[in-house]
């Protein structure tokens, strides 16, 4: 009898306990595809948009390209000037990447895109993940380029490499978008990015070392996060970069990445709320 109870027992709590388990896990599976489903689509979307406008291949790749062979060719060390030209194809490519934001908001995309039920953070890191995405890519094609510097790389290089220029893509794009977002011009946007990321180009190092710099600029340089992105493609190169390391440049660039990932978000939020008020 009292055996017959308890399995009557044991049977009523397994089949309240998958009862009330069963409906917890498509609610999380809605929940995380909730989440990665915009960051997916808008990733796709940068990506197509990108399909369609091959010109801007041309445009990124070329201009620092010739940059590079001018300057290098001139001053007789190609290799010397090749971190620097990739990191400001990548730059480029995040400046035009992230215009797409203002035309977005334009067209009435961005604001169906706040207004929808999926999460701001969704939409950044969807947005900041398609631009970061053809930013690499277009890093890739200049890096193609590593033979006319006398560069050698190997297979392990290979992978670090390619591994550090999408950090460095992301980090870029991610300047983009905190920026980007606040402008209603595109105008307005080439001109913040032209007195803010260009001067910021000429004193990470890309133009000349660290160790030759002198008073107030050398300052300027330690404190300028892309030099520590030239600081790590230049040691990934073996190419002569002088301080700082590969490890500091490494946790100084991931960690400016992962502030403007998280300064992206704050800014979106509070667009959108002060569009609702």
């Amino acid at each position: 009898m009292s055996n017959s109870s308890g399995t009557s027992y044991g049977a009523d709590s397994r089949g309240h306990s998958a009862g009330t388990s069963s409906p917890v896990r498509p609610a999380a599976r809605h929940a995380v595809s909730g989440f990665w489903l915009p960051v997916v689509t808008l990733w796709q979307r940068e990506l197509v948009r990108f399909w369609r406008q091959k010109s801007r291949v041309l445009g990124v790749v070329a201009s620092p390209l010739v940059f590079w062979l001018l300057i290098g060719s001139g001053s007789g060390d190609l290799g010397r000037f090749f971190a620097g030209a990739l990191v400001l194809t990548v730059l480029f490519s995040a400046i035009f990447s992230t215009i797409s934001i203002i035309e977005d908001r334009r067209e009435g995309f961005l604001l169906s895109m706040l207004v929808s039920p999926a999460s701001r953070t969704s939409m950044v890191l969807g947005k900041i993940l398609g631009a970061a995405t053809l930013a690499w890519i277009q890093g890739l094609i200049f890096l193609a380029f590593a033979p006319l510097a006398k560069v050698s790389i190997g297979i392990p290089d290979v992978l670090a490499l390619i591994g550090a220029v999408f950090l460095v893509s992301f980090t870029l794009t991610g300047l983009g978008f905190v920026i980007a977002w606040r402008m209603d011009s595109t105008s307005g946007f080439h001109a913040i990015m032209n007195l803010l990321l260009v001067p910021m180009w000429m004193v990470s190092g890309s133009l000349f070392p660290m160790a030759t710099a002198h008073g107030w600029i050398k300052v300027v340089m330690w404190v300028n996060p892309l030099t520590y992105s030239i600081s790590l493609l230049n040691g990934l190169l073996k190419l002569s970069s002088g301080s700082p390391g590969i490890g500091v440049s490494l946790l100084v660039t991931a960690c400016f990445g992962v502030v403007l990932l998280l300064a992206s978000g704050v800014v979106a939020n509070r667009k959108s709320l002060v569009s609702n008020a």
